[in-house]
């Protein structure tokens, strides 16, 4: 008898498939029989099974998506697409070794997709989300193109220096922010809280920013995707400086003596910078393929011409992503090729400031065509010569292979192997030739420098997961292996006196001098690896109560001699949906009210490895028996205590979905406590055979609110506009730095640098206080003879003359992290246009200006001034040309600001009858556009991040803007 004939008498097994209207599997979809409570769920794939009546109706319900009934009538199998009715609910979220639904997140998880991402020649994939995310802050100190983003979450979490970024995870393969080109990225998933970090344990401490690329999908692919765009910078200030003629005015005034005035009226800044620098990024991409085997390859090449001669960044890399899906769906294969490389030319900081410096009446050559050089005795050099006689091209390469294999054996479970193999290489060369003055001066030669290195890493992954529904309950167990290793080799050769400049660095071997130490060759080689385990459990019910909970233990070579090597890493998160209780049934304002909670420990390891034991190094060399010998001595006491610096996080959290999707956001708030903070601590010797001991005692609080509020403004067929404010604040505070037996000699301890001729710290760290304090002495004013009124720390002031100038007459002067963060996006269309606008800014901090200590004090004259040099102190009279220049308060400015970052409009020809070009867009964007702050420098979003975060150093390369014109196509 046939099925369908059984089905008169009873019930039938139907099969079938959810997915979205883009062709995305909908795991977790509550499948009921019309009028009873029998029912299933959809698994990891989207599939269904249950038994039915032939004539019954199949209602398919999902969070995100408008509810959808199907009658049966005698089908076997009912394959359904939902239509999603709240994007911010229904979208997928990549977490770590896995992805969730946004409405099942119970973790402060943030996903931005590629469609928001900041426009223009970004330097890296973190650029992308600048202004995007609440509590992360990206930002570019630096306009050089070589210079990465800098990336800080949630403050600073260690006191050691290193490993203070996020770990990047990319297509769930360990790597960095150049590992992809930013073209490439489909989206990025932020782990913000340890309880989504702490799967990935050791590393997790900073946060875990996800990059996903690019990738297939659909049958019958045949695309090409092309961008091309082509930018040029300027700087965005450039700071006031003493002219030629402002020369000439002090030689009359008696200022100057008038061998100062060389005839010229140069503008160094604008000698040592390109006219017009234009940059181009072009990005290829081939799709191809079905449902079974499909592929995508990219090639793209990008070239940032800095503002400055001599600095630009070129990137070529080449991608390939391949899927193939056989044994009807449960067998799937993915293997990724990535090769890249750079070809940089980075800028030497000091020739900036040689420009600042520079005697604006000399001349950048001479008559005869030679390079002007001012005589040694005033300090400085001409800095266009310095850039043409100097070459230092560095080169290098990255190639990634990495390989996924999932079985899908039974229903339910999923197997998985993912392995990759990175090996990346580099070459720094440098030559400063016969007519570079500083080998000139100190009769060189020549000056050649070969450093070449190479670093392998191998990583990988087993995991095993299985997911189950029992009518309204629906649980996931993870479980998982990793392994991954780092083996790093250098060398470096140094040599001077050539005999000649033809060959530079090809032909090392001919320079002939040894010059006391300065002439080098080493090597040096590293080891290291990670050893992990990891589970995680979900669970489901009702779609009313979820829960999360995880455990990582990782093992690494750092802690190799310790009593403990491995830390254990555990989280546990839970989620209760408000909207989903009787008492919210009648409720018309919500969509949907999400509470959540998680708790979780993250570890950081230190750089160094071998702490846990004891070390000799090579010291001294002694005299013996007539043959020098170089003496071994403790370098290192041995502490089997060591162990990992551990993050404990709490985070509380509450997401919303007001008015059908009108309204959406959420609002966090964490504390969190880094305890076992490494520091180096005064032991006695003997018994110990080494004077200091690194020990894990310290302990460190971040706190703070992050809110994200998203409103769909305008939502019509024609015009649409959206827009999202996001809002953050984070006091970062040392709460101790001793113990019952590690105990600090003081409760604190100075770091930074105030540079030269100050030669000071600028920062100081206490026990009870905030990280990022400047200290130093404190003015409110001079006298009418041009002198410092000084204010003790007891609030009491004093004259200049009768100031000690002692460390106890120093207070705290600021801060240089900002109280405050907050960003505004918005993003319009109106027909064929679009238009988005990213602003952010930064509040409640101070930034140290040490441009203006260098170059405002009027008493130096054999180099380059300010103007401002020359105005009243607090209106009141000149600084003394007699006072020393001193780091103090009056060099401490508000670094409060508001960016309009990011803009960008565009226009799409969406021509129907065009036969192989198929939207196209022209596109014009501006990056740092336009700055609204009282700071007087180039740019008060200075160098965030470590122990002395707000000082803005004189070398540093200046902020730039950008103008981008783009266009982009498919075929």
């Amino acid at each position: 008898m046939s099925l369908c004939a059984q089905a008169q008498d009873g019930n039938i097994k139907i099969k079938g498939a959810v997915k979205d209207d883009k062709g995305l599997a909908l795991p977790g979809v509550s499948v009921k029989i019309k009028g009873t409570n029998a029912g299933a769920q959809t698994s990891l794939e989207g599939d269904f099974t249950l038994n039915a009546p032939a004539n019954s109706t199949l209602v398919f319900t999902f969070i995100g998506f408008a509810t959808k009934e199907l009658p049966v009538n005698n089908q076997n199998v009912i394959n359904v697409v939902l239509t999603d009715n709240n994007q911010s609910l229904s979208e997928v979220v990549v977490i770590g070794y896995g992805a969730q639904r946004k409405a099942d997140i119970t973790s402060a998880v943030t996903t931005v997709k590629s469609t928001d991402f900041v426009t223009g020649p970004v330097s890296d994939g973190a650029a992308l989300l600048k202004g995007k995310v609440a509590g992360l802050t990206i930002s570019n100190p630096s306009g050089d193109p070589n210079a990465q983003s800098q990336i800080l979450l949630r403050g600073t979490q260690t006191l050691n220096g290193a490993n203070t970024g996020p770990l990047v995870i990319v297509d769930g393969v360990p790597g960095d922010l150049l590992t992809v080109a930013p073209e490439d990225i489909a989206e990025i998933s932020v782990l913000k809280d340890a309880s989504s970090a702490a799967i990935y344990g050791v590393r997790g401490s900073n946060g875990v920013i996800i990059i996903t690329t690019k990738r297939s999908s659909g049958d019958k692919i045949n695309r090409i995707d092309y961008n091309g765009s082509a930018s040029l910078s300027q700087f965005t200030r450039t700071p006031k400086l003493l002219t030629g003629d402002d020369y000439r005015d002090q030689i009359a005034q008696g200022i100057r003596d008038k061998a100062y005035d060389l005839g010229n009226s140069t503008d160094w800044i604008k000698a040592v910078s390109k006219a017009h620098p234009v940059s181009t990024i072009q990005s290829l991409s081939f799709n191809g393929g079905n449902n079974q085997t499909n592929y995508v390859a990219s090639l793209n090449y990008r070239f940032l011409n800095g503002v400055f001669l001599k600095s630009n960044h070129a990137q070529v890399t080449g991608r390939a992503d391949i899927n193939h899906t056989m044994l009807d769906g449960k067998l799937k294969f993915n293997l990724g090729i990535l090769n890249t490389n750079f070809n940089d030319i980075p800028f030497n900081s000091n020739e900036y400031n040689q420009a600042l410096m520079m005697n604006p009446t000399a001349p950048v050559r001479e008559p005869d065509g030679s390079f002007y050089q001012q005589p040694t005795n005033f300090g400085y050099q001409n800095p266009v010569a310095d850039m043409l006689n100097q070459e230092q091209p560095q080169n290098s390469y990255r190639q990634k292979y990495n390989a996924t294999i999932t079985l899908l054996p039974v229903e339910g479970l999923r197997l998985a192997a993912t392995g990759s193999y990175t090996k990346s290489g580099y070459e720094n060369l440098y030559y400063a030739n016969h007519q570079d003055i500083s080998t000139l001066r100190d009769n060189q030669n020549g000056v050649a420098s070969i450093g070449q290195g190479q670093s392998i890493d191998r990583f990988l992954n087993l995991t095993a997961e299985y997911s189950k529904s029992l009518g309204d309950h629906r649980f996931t167990l993870l479980g998982g292996y990793e392994y991954q290793d780092d083996d790093t080799f250098g060398t470096n050769i140094t040599n001077h006196d050539f005999p000649t400049d033809y060959f530079g660095v090809n032909q090392i071997q001919l320079g002939t001098a040894q010059k006391n130490g300065q002439d080098v060759i080493n090597s040096s080689r590293s080891n290291s690896n990670l050893i992990s385990y990891f589970a995680r459990f979900t669970y489901n019910y009702k779609e009313k109560y979820m829960l999360l909970a995880s455990m990582r233990i990782d093992g690494a070579s750092q802690l190799y001699g310790a009593s403990e090597p491995y830390g254990k890493f555990p989280s546990i998160q839970a989620g209760w949906r408000l909207t989903k209780e009787n008492f919210m049934k009648d409720q018309k304002v919500f969509d949907d009210l999400k509470l959540r909670v998680g708790y979780g420990i993250t570890g950081n390891q230190p750089a160094q490895g071998f702490l846990g034991v004891g070390l000799l190094g090579y010291g001294n060399y002694v005299l013996y028996n007539g043959t020098w010998i170089q003496t071994l001595s403790p370098s290192q006491n041995a502490n089997p205590s060591l162990r990992w610096e551990e993050k404990h996080d709490t985070d509380i959290g509450l997401d919303f979905s007001l008015l059908k999707g009108f309204i959406t956001g959420n609002i966090d708030v964490y504390n969190s406590r880094v305890t076992g903070l490494l520091y180096n601590y005064n032991v006695p010797s003997p018994p110990n055979l080494y004077p200091t001991t690194q020990a894990n005692v310290g302990t460190m609080q971040n706190r703070g609110l992050e809110a994200v509020i998203n409103v769909q403004a305008v939502n019509t067929k024609k015009f649409r506009w959206t827009s999202s404010i996001n809002f953050s604040t984070n006091r970062n505070k040392l709460v101790s730095l001793s113990n019952d037996l590690y105990q600090a000699s003081v409760p604190y301890f100075t770091t930074g640098w105030a540079g030269s001729p100050v030669t000071t710290f600028s920062s100081i760290v206490q026990v009870g206080h905030n990280i990022g304090d400047f200290y130093g002495f404190k003015v409110t004013g001079v006298d009418k003879n041009g002198y410092w009124i000084y204010q003790e720390p007891d609030g009491k002031s004093v004259a200049y003359n009768d100031f000690n100038h002692a460390f106890s007459d120093k207070q705290v002067l600021g801060n240089g992290l900002p109280k405050f963060y907050a960003g505004w996006n918005n993003s319009f269309s109106y027909g064929n246009w679009d238009l988005s606008i990213t602003m952010r800014g930064a509040f409640d901090y101070q930034v140290l200006n040490l441009q203006r200590l260098y170059y405002e004090g009027p008493g130096i004259i054999n180099y380059n001034r300010f103007k401002a040099a020359n105005d009243k102190l607090f209106g009141t009279a000149v600084l003394n040309k007699n006072v020393p220049e001193e780091f103090n308060s009056y060099y401490i400015e508000n670094g409060a600001f508001w960016k309009i970052d990011n803009i960008n409009l565009g226009y799409t020809f969406n021509k129907p009858n065009w036969k192989y070009i198929h939207n196209p867009r022209i596109g014009f964007s501006t990056l740092n556009t336009f700055i609204i702050t009282g700071y007087k420098g180039s740019d008060p979003e200075v160098d965030r991040g470590g122990l002395a975060p707000g000082i803005d150093d004189r070398f540093s390369y200046p902020s730039t803007r950008t103008f981008t014109l783009s266009v982009s196509a498919h075929f």
